[in-house]
Order: structure tokens, then sequence, then C-alpha cells
């Protein structure tokens, strides 16, 4: 298991307030093994919160990082399938399911984020954030 209240730090941000989230962006997964949108643009400095819908039949999960670190922890997730999950920058959802993460968005760049139950990213579940001065 395990367990990080400011999972990654740093060039992709940080774990949000939510007191202080901006606004929310709503997204839906599903068995198409994609993202909608796939793209979204914030501003550096901006707290959002992500609120996403599994619609499909298996879970699915939504985890914010660089690709580096989205590929090493694909990899760990292949080895340890059954591995529960409690850091800040990711949700779990189970078919039906919603939830959201609340994350800071605090430099320029470009941010990933991945479903990384095994295969799915490796179909193609994988999106993007800008973010922009």
């Amino acid at each position: 298991m395990h367990d990080d209240d400011d999972a990654h730090p740093g060039a992709i941000g940080k774990a949000g307030n939510p007191a202080e989230v901006s606004r929310t962006i709503e997204l839906t997964m599903d068995d198409s093994m994609r993202f909608v949108p796939d793209h979204i643009t914030v501003k550096a400095g901006e707290t959002i919160r992500f609120f996403a819908r599994n619609r499909g039949k298996v879970p699915h999960e939504m985890v914010i990082g660089s690709m580096v670190e989205l590929k090493e922890h694909a990899e760990m997730m292949r080895k340890m399938p059954g591995m529960q999950h409690t850091e800040s920058n990711m949700v779990t959802l189970k078919p039906g399911q919603r939830g959201g993460i609340v994350w800071k968005f605090e430099q320029p760049g470009t941010v990933d984020f991945a479903c990384l139950i095994p295969g799915h990213m490796e179909a193609g579940m994988v999106a993007k954030v800008t973010v922009t001065d």
C-alpha cells in the first residue's frame, strides 16, 4: 500500500486544498481505454478539482504524474496488480463510480495522467494537462 499526502511534488504540482479550488473539470473514463477530454489546459497556480466518472464495466483510475513516473508505477502495478493506493495524485474507480482529485499546478509545462491498471495505459489510456503562465 502507498500512502503519501504530497505525492510527487514539484514540477507537476502537489495535492491541492479543496477550499482553494479555482474550477472543476469533469472527465469520463470507459472501456474504450480513453479519457474524455484527453487534453486539458490550466494556468500555473490554479487548483483544479478533477471529477471523474467511470462509465466502463471494469475498474479504471486517474493518476497524475510525469510520463517517467507513470511508466514506473505502471510496471509496479503489473508486478502487484492488487496493490491498494491512497496517494493524493490518484483516484481508482469501480464501474459506475465517481470520484475526484484536487491538484495545484505550480509551474508551466506539461503534466500527464493515465490509468495504471495493467494493460490500460498500454492500450492508450493516457491524457495531458498543459499548464500555461
